[in-house]
């Protein structure tokens, strides 16, 4: 049943909300924007039909208050309401409630996000549909016993993972039996305090492996496609830095057959929307599920880039009920995209968060460049929420000449004021492994000296 969207709440902040309130303005939907008092000033307050502040600068009381954007939206008319990434894209319990209140939610059906946000059972779902998974326990671990005896299968290294966990945490790597108690209720424990729930289950650990996800675009009438993969190794704290597509140096096969399984695992869970597969790949080009992704990407502009497809756009009318803009076989990529997340953090110290007021902002233009940003010169970096000033893609014919691209972008990017990742991102493009194609999540520990 198709319903159309006059006006759609943003439920988030940043370059995201203002990536969607563009996406909206070209389809001719009105827009509302919801902001902490501390972001008042926010280029996305600015940009929307109509702004609502939900609540004060700490995250559990506006972005993640579900009963005040829920009363926002509310307010305000809106028929739908757009996650972005993070905060509530991924919840559940909001899904329920705005079906509840007869709101639209941009993205998948809360059974598919319940369904692959317990890794574990995910696990189980894939492996049960034909999807490779790393070998690993069956279930949740249930004792330290019982972990140990699951890793001594598997063989160490493992990985001890949290069902709940994301964004690096609730993870640790175990080299050794002696060492398993310890990290493995540290795991535990970081999981509990930052998810609600504590569960945790081991993988295989693959060495050197890389980090391939593939876009894949669901509709309500039992179409699902993919869009290609990305490659998305390099990463510090295992949250990713730079992202590309498509993945260098890999072969045709492995990139159809991994393409293909992102489809079956999709399919797997009647997925709906926007969604992505993670996968590792080890030297052998053998690859296994690794999660999946029930939102939104931040690194989804690379795709975009090199397919022409707009994905916000193709959320949005999968949610009114329009059948998918586009089949298989009119989906092709061409050219090469690299992503580079310029955070505010100090690179010499950990990658630690550097917030603070932007002095001076010059953004790199030209052929092939583009810029998702909600700063400009004089706003703050603020301490209270994600570090990132802005995603830089750049495009390219092939990947040499994205390469090139991108040196000369960054070199265009002055920021003075914070600390940011600006340098790192040409250390990186500097480096004759990164130019080879060939490289491993281990990268910026192998390859990058920071304190230089």
């Amino acid at each position: 049943m198709s319903r159309k969207i006059n006006r759609l709440l943003i439920a988030n902040r940043g370059e995201i909300a203002v990536r969607i309130i563009r996406a909206c303005k070209e389809l001719d939907i009105e827009t509302v924007a919801v902001y902490s008092s501390a972001d008042k000033d926010s280029l996305h307050v600015k940009l929307a039909d109509e702004a609502i502040c939900i609540g004060p600068h700490q995250v559990s009381e506006s972005y993640l208050n579900v009963q005040n954007i829920v009363a926002a939206a509310e307010i305000s008319g809106a028929d739908a309401i757009h996650p972005g990434y993070g905060f509530l894209s991924e919840n559940v319990d909001f899904v329920d409630v705005l079906k509840s209140c007869k709101i639209l939610f941009i993205g998948p059906e809360a059974d598919s996000i319940r369904r692959m946000g317990d890794k574990a059972e995910a696990r189980k779902l894939m492996k049960k549909n034909g999807v490779p998974t790393v070998p690993g326990s069956k279930d949740i671990i249930q004792s330290i016993k019982e972990g140990i005896e699951v890793a001594r299968e598997c063989g160490f290294p493992v990985m001890v993972k949290a069902t709940a966990g994301g964004g690096g945490k609730g993870m640790r790597l175990v080299h050794k039996e002696e060492d398993f108690a310890e990290l493995f209720e540290v795991a535990s424990q970081e999981a509990l305090a930052g998810f609600g729930n504590g569960d945790c289950y081991i993988e295989k650990f693959v060495i050197d492996p890389r980090h391939i996800e593939v876009q894949i675009l669901g509709d309500n009438f039992g179409n699902v496609i993919h869009l290609g993969e990305r490659n998305c190794s390099i990463q510090r704290r295992h949250q990713k830095l730079l992202e590309e597509a498509p993945s260098p140096q890999i072969s045709d096969d492995l990139r159809e057959r991994i393409c293909q399984a992102g489809v079956n695992a999709a399919k797997a869970v009647n997925y709906k929307n926007a969604g992505t597969i993670e996968f590792l790949v080890d030297k052998d080009e053998n690859f296994y599920f690794m999660e999946m992704n029930t939102r939104l990407q931040v690194e989804h502009p690379v795709t975009e880039m090199v397919t022409g497809v707009d994905l916000v756009k193709e959320q949005i009318l999968i949610t009114e009920g329009h059948k998918l803009s586009y089949t298989q076989d009119q989906i092709k990529s061409k050219g090469h995209a690299i992503e580079f997340r310029i955070n505010a953090e100090d690179v010499k110290n950990g990658f630690s968060p550097c917030p603070g007021k932007i002095e001076t902002l010059r953004l790199p233009g030209g052929p092939g460049v583009r810029i998702d940003t909600m700063i400009s010169s004089g706003d703050e970096i603020l301490p209270f929420y994600d570090s990132m000033i802005a995603k830089l893609i750049v495009y390219d014919e092939d990947r040499d000449k994205a390469i090139l691209r991108g040196q000369r972008a960054l070199q265009e990017f002055v920021i003075d004021g914070v600390s940011s990742t600006i340098e790192v991102h040409q250390k990186i493009l500097a480096n004759d492994t990164f130019k080879s194609g060939y490289f491993s999540t281990s990268f910026m520990d192998t390859e990058i000296k920071l304190n230089d």
